[in-house]
């Protein structure tokens, strides 16, 4: 039978005879070295070319996986931002209607939860600075809905305290809660679990900042 030399026995018949004869003259050794590069070349081309073709595709499956984790709608953070725009949209109309600004909606929240809190304890729940809820106090208590004091323990300590429009106010914001179950779409007990799940993650990611 003959042997073709682009075949990959005749690859291997080459390397034996060399490992037998290793004392060949050099133009012996340089005949026998291209015959070995000539039956091996065809095969090693071949797997190259398939080898190169597998990196390809490998890399632009990665490149495409890449490039979807980048995409715009692929971001939570994304989700959540234009979430909670959505969300302000849908109580600014609400709030119009009883002269408060969201940011004044959730320190009057606070309140209604527990009258007479500090500055500081009113920014904690916020999860804010004392700095920056100051203004929004200062426009509350401009609009007659609540009272600043100096406690009686510490000068130093400022006290919030609701007034009888404060609290009467809270009688016409009671209605607000039906009104975001209503404009979401689902059930108060999808609602309530999403809640819990946001709520487990800014926890989470709190830890890490």
């Amino acid at each position: 039978m003959q042997l073709s030399l682009h075949s990959a026995p005749a690859h291997h018949a080459i390397v034996e005879l060399a490992g037998r004869v290793p004392k060949l003259d050099v133009v012996t050794q340089n005949v026998m070295g291209a015959a070995l590069v000539a039956a091996a070349s065809p095969l090693v081309q071949r797997r190259s070319a398939r080898y190169r073709t597998a990196v390809f595709r490998r890399a632009m499956m990665a490149n495409d996986d890449s490039c979807n984790e980048l995409l715009l709608d692929s971001q939570l953070c994304f989700a959540l931002h234009s979430t909670s725009l959505a969300m302000t949209k849908v109580y600014k109309p609400l709030l119009q209607a009883v002269g408060l600004t969201y940011p004044q909606y959730l320190a009057m929240l606070v309140l209604w939860e527990r009258d007479g809190l500090t500055v500081g304890e009113l920014s904690r729940r916020l999860l804010t600075d004392p700095g920056s809820v100051t203004p929004l106090l200062k426009r509350l208590e401009g609009e007659g809905l609540i009272a600043r004091r100096r406690s009686t323990v510490d000068e130093r300590v400022v006290e919030l305290h609701l007034t009888d429009a404060g609290r009467a106010l809270r009688q016409q914001a009671e209605g607000f809660p039906q009104c975001i179950l209503t404009a979401s779409g689902m059930s108060g007990e999808a609602l309530s679990s999403l809640r819990d799940q946001l709520v487990a993650l800014r926890k989470q990611l709190q830890t890490v900042v």
